[in-house]
């Protein structure tokens, strides 16, 4: 497998998590004795997919000079 078929794939494995992660995100919220904690993290982690996806699309972007 070459190198941008590995980052595709990497980024379609982030977007499901990132995906999975809203849903328990949005069920956790209707919950009203959920852990805040817990839903901070979520979000957090979230995030950070969500950082790390756009990494990994910009490196998949060409280079064009100015």
């Amino acid at each position: 497998m070459s190198h941008p078929e590995q980052v595709r794939q990497r980024i379609i494995e982030l977007e499901v998590e990132h995906r999975d992660l809203d849903m328990v995100i949005n069920t956790l919220t209707t919950d009203p004795a959920h852990d805040e904690l817990q839903l901070r993290r979520l979000k957090k982690r979230k995030l950070q997919l969500k950082d790390h996806i756009t990494l990994l699309k910009m490196q998949m972007m060409p280079d064009v000079p100015a």
